[in-house]
């Protein structure tokens, strides 16, 4: 597993980089904001038709965010953190899915979350994301609800 060294809201710093010389930087909106919304336009707004009002939001302003990198530099995929343990708007580009980018942005932001002392995060997943989420120790809670048009159910996993 990666040793991330992940910097804390008001900044952005490099993790150590894997393997396959990925790695995945985490900071505030207003070091991230305008690579991490062109991921999200690309593949929540572009692929899966989420309404661009609905996309972005005010509190991307209070969230450390996370980008991965693969080794020259482009950009994989995305997520984030928000003060109340919520992790979401987690979104891999098309052509770095199925390799584990996903997994990268979402242990680094758990361990973000546990750095803070967080007990737990949350997030709401898509239904058919529910397997990946199930494989790093989410359990799913409640009844199935529609966001933006797509059907989703709340995930939690404690620490």
């Amino acid at each position: 597993m990666l040793d991330f060294a992940l910097g804390d809201p008001g900044s952005s710093a490099e993790a150590a980089r894997d393997a396959a010389g990925r790695c995945v930087v985490t900071g505030n909106w207003d070091a991230l904001g305008v690579e991490a919304s062109r991921i999200r336009l690309e593949v929540f707004v572009e692929e899966q038709r989420v309404p661009l009002e609905e996309e972005l939001d005010a509190r991307d302003a209070q969230c450390l965010h996370a980008i991965a990198y693969d080794a020259d530099g482009q950009a994989m995929g995305t997520g984030r953190l928000l003060p109340d343990g919520h992790i979401g708007r987690m979104a891999v580009r098309r052509a770095w899915r199925g390799q584990g980018v996903g997994s990268l942005l979402l242990t680094a932001l758990m361990d973000a979350a546990r750095r803070r002392g967080d007990a737990e995060v949350v997030l709401d997943a898509q239904l058919q994301a529910r397997p990946f989420y199930a494989r790093h120790g989410f359990v799913e809670e409640g009844d199935t609800f529609m966001d933006a048009g797509i059907p989703h159910r709340v995930m939690r996993r404690r620490f």
